[in-house]
């Protein structure tokens, strides 16, 4: 394998590792979670950008206001995503945000459909109907929607959609969405210390380390993606990007014990059919009717 598969592997493989490094801080609310990881990834990120040399051309490019309106909403969306997540897991609800990035694909597949007017063969409709079919039943198992699958799924599924349209590079694009929830991340933070709950400097050296770490949890994985997703092709990106949520899923039944019954294996059995559908599915129409890439 080349160096970018590897890269690719890396970073879903951390992404994978995750709940272990939020479970070291359970101690800490996801909130002041959230508002360091959103600090010390945009100072590293920032920092990323200075060692390169890009710092005139970053700040050219989001002196435009469509450019910031688009990274404003992204920026809300990964909030969301990233505090429903940390909360998640923290709460005891591994299984539940591995879920959500099981789903993920699919549902990608489907707003596609709905906001970009794409069409879709039939035999894409069926994994798309079993996976749906999947939720429902799990929506029975627990009595409620399972929420938090559902909340990753949608807010993780339009920030894509709206990176779609977003004109900055992934480290651009990041580091600006990150300094626009800086200053509410960072007043947050001056007023959870400024009454008695913040965590950082009051809770031991271990666990200030592991805050700062965040940005660095943060910033790795998505240079590692950033540098293989120009190399390795789609398909191949399609496949490893299961890595993730099936490492989060393991690490939360054999790891923390979380409760896998019969009736959660059924729910995750019909989604798991059909992502293999899914996935076959997008090979066998590759090799049929494969891309030509064309000619410079």
């Amino acid at each position: 394998m080349n160096k970018e598969i590897w890269y690719a592997i890396g970073a879903y493989a951390c992404w994978g590792f995750f709940p272990i490094y939020w479970k070291w801080l359970t101690h800490v609310s996801a909130m002041q979670l959230i508002s360091h990881r959103i600090l010390w990834s945009c100072i590293m990120l920032v920092g990323v950008i200075l060692i390169s040399r890009q710092w005139r051309a970053f700040r050219q490019a989001i002196l435009v206001p469509r450019v910031l309106w688009i990274y404003l909403v992204a920026a809300v969306l990964l909030g969301i995503n990233w505090l429903v997540y940390v909360w998640g897991v923290n709460a005891g609800f591994i299984v539940e945000t591995a879920l959500g990035y099981f789903i993920n694909p699919l549902l990608n597949v489907l707003m596609g459909v709905v906001f970009l007017r794409e069409r879709l063969r039939l035999t894409q409709w069926i994994p798309i109907g079993m996976a749906a079919i999947g939720v429902l039943y799990l929506t029975f198992a627990y009595g409620s929607l399972p929420w938090i699958a559902l909340t990753l799924a949608v807010s993780f599924g339009l920030y894509g959609l709206v990176k779609k349209t977003a004109p900055l590079n992934s480290l651009h694009g990041l580091t600006l969405e990150t300094g626009i929830l800086f200053i509410p991340a960072l007043g947050f933070l001056a007023y959870s210390d400024a009454i008695g709950q913040g965590a950082f400097l009051h809770t031991g050296v271990l666990a200030d380390i592991l805050m700062i770490g965040a940005g660095v949890v943060t910033t790795i994985p998505l240079l590692l993606f950033a540098s293989a997703a120009r190399r390795i092709p789609l398909s191949l990106i399609g496949i490893l990007q299961y890595i993730a949520p099936t490492l989060q899923f393991l690490i939360g039944v054999w790891v923390y014990h979380e409760p896998f019954t019969q009736t959660k294996f059924v729910g995750f059995a019909i989604v798991w059919i059909a992502l293999v559908i899914f996935a076959l599915e997008g090979l066998v129409e590759r090799r049929l009717h494969p891309v030509v890439a064309p000619a410079e």
